[in-house]
């Protein structure tokens, strides 16, 4: 006779992250736009600017797949401090720091942060998720990263143009500010992590080599979609402000803009349950992606505001949508002894995508048109729904045995056919609020 597995002690740890996360990226949704404001008014130039920008996102990728490599055979939960601390340090640093070399360092400790505090918490996601719950599970964790993306840089503006000093003096209390938002993420960072059977977690000899993790049928798809996603994110973020310029749309309206798609994706993710059951993952996937891609390369056109408003609440509300479940697309794919190595690659590819979208998106605008960004970024959307289509690498039935298990194997992800004794009594799986995975960073 089977039994339904134990839910553990409860389930706010999902909770409790998602409080967290929220902080943390607020802290750095706050902190970037100050680190650009802060190396201007110590005489950066727009290159300078950039050169700080960039090493946030490529700092991380050489630290990305070893971090996962550790949390794929040890415990997720010391990251999550260790990110806070870094961006708070990096934070701070910034609003003290005094030259632009300085700058650079602090804002690349700061990414590192970030990374360590995304890759710790998506592992745990995966980990303690039932693969019925990964979709909705990771969507509401990336609520978290939608809320700290749409008050930091509001908290930002506010606080560098509120004052009446100095440009140098209000970016330094913006870092100041910003550095002691990550802190409070400290405080929801208890019992987040349950405690697995013993020798669940893979033997240092058991590394699954990373051609094998790209090679497994799902897990490119992931990454390429979480790529796509995010870097139609940053152009529309950075692009937008330009295309208003030449629209004569004034920024405080752009600003409007700007939130409204931030607000549509985090009601995409509240609703994630629903339209799962409605549509199914893969259809959802696919038809979010195509239509995020029709209307990215619709925002090129010169339509009036608010035509530009009603685009840009469904963009969002589709771009909601990418992030969580590419989460889960990798997390099934790969090997079961890799999936937190699998969860830094997709973030790996998300920092090149960070770096490399800007550049090109820069450079189509300045030879065909602040507009021509958004048509590419049509394009590499609707490729993102072809793959999509394909559909996962791995169905959820093959998930590894009981006692089989690798270090991102949930312990309370075993089916309810499997007799209750075999399983690990310690783990937390009960259902949270619906939503879907993420996807970060997300954001990742």
């Amino acid at each position: 006779m089977t039994r339904s597995p134990r839910t553990g002690p409860g389930r706010g740890w999902l909770l409790r992250l998602v409080i967290a996360f929220a902080f943390a990226q607020g802290a750095v949704s706050m902190a970037r736009p100050a680190v650009s404001y802060r190396a201007l008014a110590l005489g950066a130039d727009e290159a300078a600017v950039g050169v700080i920008a960039g090493v946030y996102a490529l700092l991380p990728l050489f630290v990305a797949v070893p971090l996962g490599r550790r949390t794929d055979h040890g415990r997720c939960a010391p990251l999550l401090p260790l990110g806070v601390l870094l961006i708070s340090g990096g934070c701070a640093m910034s609003g003290i720091a005094s030259s632009l070399p300085a700058m650079a360092a602090w804002s690349g400790v700061m990414g590192l942060g970030h990374l360590c505090f995304v890759i710790g918490a998506q592992s745990i996601v995966a980990r303690q998720s039932a693969p019925a719950d990964q979709d909705r599970n990771f969507g509401h964790f990336t609520i978290g990263a939608s809320l700290g993306q749409l008050i930091g840089p509001v908290a930002a503006g506010a606080l560098i143009s509120g004052q009446g000093g100095t440009l140098g003096r209000t970016s330094a209390l913006a870092l100041l500010v910003s550095a002691a938002v990550a802190a409070v993420a400290l405080t929801s960072l208890w019992r987040i992590e349950h405690r697995r059977a013993k020798g669940s977690v893979a033997g240092p000899g058991h590394k699954v080599p990373v051609r094998a993790i790209l090679g497994a049928r799902g897990v490119p798809a992931g990454i390429f979609i979480s790529m796509a996603v995010l870097s139609a994110t940053d152009i529309l973020t950075a692009y937008l402000p330009v295309v208003g310029e030449h629209r004569s749309i004034a920024p405080a309206t752009v600003g409007l803009l700007l939130s409204l798609r931030a607000a549509a994706t985090i009601a995409c993710r509240l609703v994630m349950s629903p339209l799962l059951r409605l549509l199914g993952r893969r259809a959802l996937l696919t038809t979010s992606c195509l239509l995020a891609g029709l209307l990215c390369a619709g925002v090129a056109l010169p339509v009036s505001v608010p035509v530009l408003a009603v685009m840009l609440a469904v963009l969002g509300f589709c771009l909601g949508v990418g992030q969580p479940l590419s989460m889960t697309t990798v997390v099934r794919a790969a090997p079961d002894r890799a999936r937190s190595t699998a969860l830094a690659l997709r973030l790996t590819g998300n920092r090149l995508g960070q770096v490399a979208a800007p550049a090109a998106a820069g450079l189509i605008a300045g030879a065909v048109g602040a507009a021509a960004p958004f048509a590419l970024l049509g394009v590499f959307l609707i490729g993102a729904a072809g793959l999509g289509l394909r559909g996962e690498g791995r169905p959820e039935a093959t998930a590894a045995p009981p006692g089989t298990e690798s270090g991102l194997a949930a312990p309370d992800t075993v089916s309810t056919a499997v007799p209750q004794d075999t399983q690990d009594t310690t783990a937390e799986s009960g259902p949270v609020p619906p939503t879907a995975r993420n996807g970060a960073e997300n954001p990742g």
